[in-house]
């Protein structure tokens, strides 16, 4: 268990909820400052774990009232940064491996639900640009259930040359785009794919599509034509897992 320091540090900020704050107290990669906890929601975390005890409208105003901190939270530095060497050379290693890359993604709910779905799937990292994309945080970690402290987020400032970094390490880089002719299940299962996803309603950059090596899509036949980016990536990585 990672020990527990006084302070926030700097760059540091608050995790909440007992998925993300069990998960990140399991890590040893992560760097704990203080834990604080209402009523009995220590009780969920056993023995040998330093909590402070607090009041609710204590917890409220760290992280706010109307979120669902469950009456723990925990003050975390930033966790250490992965680089796309790493993914690759652990890719190399393996016959099989799924990565996510996600094209100027802001939203923290939708990065922590790809994040869950990608722990969920086996996926071993997901890219992301350093500008326009979610920061690490509260929020994305509340989203993600503990899934941040086990699938790595890999930030670059240049996707395009990241995206050539995976297919030198052998990965096919497959993006979703509504008007691809070409449905994601007709897609060879196995090998190592990179499966790239673009913002809601602006997609994939053409920067990023002339670097895939396929563009599919998820068919669909309802009235509603479109997938919210998070659940288009859990069921993208299910059928990649299928």
């Amino acid at each position: 268990m990672p020990a527990v320091a006084g302070g926030g540090g700097p760059g540091g900020y608050w995790l909440f909820g007992h998925h993300a704050v069990e998960a990140a107290i399991r890590n040893p990669r992560r760097q704990i400052h203080r834990i604080v906890a209402a009523g009995d929601a220590a009780a969920a975390l056993g023995r040998g774990t330093e909590v402070e005890a607090v009041d609710r409208d204590f917890i409220d105003k760290l992280v706010g009232r109307d979120v669902v901190h469950q009456c723990l939270a925990a003050r975390v530095s930033p966790l250490p940064e992965a680089d796309i060497y790493e993914i690759c050379d652990t890719a190399r290693e393996r016959e099989n491996a799924v990565v996510v890359v996600l094209d100027q993604v802001t939203d923290p709910h939708n990065v922590g639900a790809i994040l869950r779905s990608a722990a969920a799937f086996g996926a071993i990292a997901i890219v992301l640009t350093e500008r326009h994309a979610a920061p690490e945080s509260g929020i994305l970690a509340k989203s993600a259930s503990g899934a941040l402290e086990h699938v790595p987020l890999v930030r670059v400032t240049n996707l395009a040359r990241a995206m050539d970094e995976l297919k030198e390490a052998g990965f096919w880089c497959i993006g979703l785009a509504a008007e691809a002719s070409q449905p994601l299940s007709a897609v060879k299962s196995g090998g190592k794919v990179a499966l790239c996803l673009g913002a809601e309603g602006a997609g994939l950059r053409r920067l990023t599509r002339e670097h895939c090596d396929l563009l599919v899509r998820l068919p669909t036949s309802g009235p509603i034509d479109h997938l919210n980016v998070s659940n288009a990536a859990a069921i993208s990585l299910y059928e990649l897992a299928r």
